[in-house]
């Protein structure tokens, strides 16, 4: 389990991470108290499970596609699964908690009337935002504490860092509505995470090879067109499109951890060619393979 403090992390941390073998449980999350030096030029990242962030100290900008966040102590950022995102340390020191987790750590927990997976479901631009003093305020409290249960790892801690997610996400989701998708909120049911849980089961264990709809469905014991439904109304995107966002993460992985050319890496992981690896990559990470894998390392 990932509870160390880390200093001056290296160009792909979270790469780092799983060289180091934090994998990823169910029970237990990724955990860290990240300190680092700057300020720091563009950082692309990646990872198997939804990541949630408190800002300590310093200023740092979080990248999405086409959207950034700029943050000083007590903001937030939200991560859905395998979602490409990057970060820029923009003052001298920045400090940050960062909890990763598989959808299961918080189950079907609801945050007042709405699912906690609602929050992900959302594009990263319609996710809750820090807005005000007095919320700041609470981010802060909630995030030292964290920060303590990681560093101090007492008995029971993993419970103590599931509780202050749950009560940072209601915090977050207070003053938050659901955005509108045709005509009415993203707001999946709790139970639509363990109905397609046996889908993210296979995904997670071999996520390097196409996992079909109908395959997907039927691990699920639910026909096609129900499974897709509450699919993207629980992950927020197509099954489709989930599958080939968690394949680029891999294909991310591969550039920096293998010397391998992208052809082999296309042909491992189920790409028509190197041509088509290059244009979904390069759709999501806004960066060719080349540059991705340059800037890495």
């Amino acid at each position: 389990m990932a509870s160390e403090h880390f200093a001056n992390l290296g160009p792909d941390w979270v790469i780092k991470a799983r060289r180091l073998e934090h994998a990823l449980s169910p029970e237990i999350p990724y955990a860290i108290v990240a300190s680092r030096t700057g300020p720091e030029p563009l950082r692309l990242e990646w990872h198997d499970g939804i990541e949630v962030g408190v800002m300590l100290s310093g200023t740092a900008e979080r990248h999405f596609q086409g959207y950034v966040i700029p943050g000083v102590p007590g903001d937030v950022w939200l991560c859905a699964m395998s979602e490409p995102h990057g970060r820029r340390i923009t003052s001298q020191h920045e400090e940050n908690i960062v909890i990763i987790f598989l959808p299961q750590y918080l189950g079907e927990e609801k945050l007042g009337d709405i699912s906690w997976l609602s929050i992900f479901a959302a594009s990263p631009e319609q996710r809750p935002r820090v807005t005000t003093k007095e919320l700041r305020a609470e981010v802060l409290a909630i995030g030292e504490e964290m920060k303590r249960e990681i560093l101090q790892q007492q008995r029971g801690w993993e419970t103590a860092i599931r509780l202050g997610l749950l009560k940072l996400l209601f915090t977050l989701s207070r003053e938050w509505d659901p955005p509108v998708h045709s005509g009415r909120k993203v707001s999946p049911s709790p139970s639509n995470l363990s109905r397609i849980m046996p889908a993210l089961t296979i995904l997670h264990a071999d996520g390097a090879h196409r996992v079909s709809l109908p395959q997907a469905a039927a691990a699920c014991g639910l026909s096609r067109s129900r499974f897709s439904l509450l699919f993207h109304e629980t992950m927020g995107l197509s099954f489709s499109k989930f599958c080939l966002r968690a394949r680029l993460a891999l294909v991310a992985q591969k550039l920096v951890m293998t010397d391998l050319s992208t052809e082999d890496i296309a042909e491992q992981l189920d790409f028509v060619d190197a041509s088509h690896l290059h244009r979904c990559f390069a759709r999501h990470y806004e960066c060719t393979p080349a540059v991705y894998r340059g800037r890495a390392r």
